[in-house]
């Protein structure tokens, strides 16, 4: 076994079939199940790293804050399952990411305004963003379906 990963490849895990996402449910995408199981791709969840419960309040990016639907700061949590997520990529050696969009975690690109309107808004969740500052690149589950041609 490679324990460096040498190609592989981090995952947000709620798109390999893990109920983690902050409704119970996940975001099953069958290609990146695929590379989980054929073990090229390492899936996190940084948000459950972070100490957050599954189910919990869906959180948005506010000025830099992720904020709970009832108001509760959960910024701290946010920050440190990036910090955790970003420990296991450079412990892995991964240099790329396929990270779920429009998440306050791991959005790329485009994340929700943060005012719960369900209005997208140009700028990365706080995970994709702390991996693309420490050189690893990083690109959404639908760029990646683009890239695969299945959208």
């Amino acid at each position: 076994m490679n324990m460096k990963g040498e190609g592989k490849v981090l995952v947000s895990a709620c798109l390999a079939g893990f109920e983690c996402r902050y409704d119970g449910k996940s975001n099953t995408e069958p290609d990146i199940v695929r590379l989980v199981r054929d073990g090229k791709a390492l899936p996190v969840c940084p948000e459950q790293l972070g100490g957050l419960m599954t189910p919990r309040s869906p959180a948005e990016v506010k000025t830099k804050n992720g904020l709970a639907g009832e108001g509760i700061d959960v910024t701290e949590w946010f920050k440190k399952g990036a910090l955790k997520t970003l420990k296991i990529a450079k412990f892995y050696d991964i240099r790329m990411a396929i990270l779920k969009s429009k998440s306050p975690s791991c959005g790329v690109g485009r994340i929700y305004s943060g005012d719960f309107s369900r209005r997208l808004v140009c700028g990365d969740g706080i995970t994709a963003k702390l991996l693309k500052d420490n050189g690893i690149n990083v690109i959404s589950d639908d760029g990646y379906k683009k890239e695969k041609g299945s959208v």
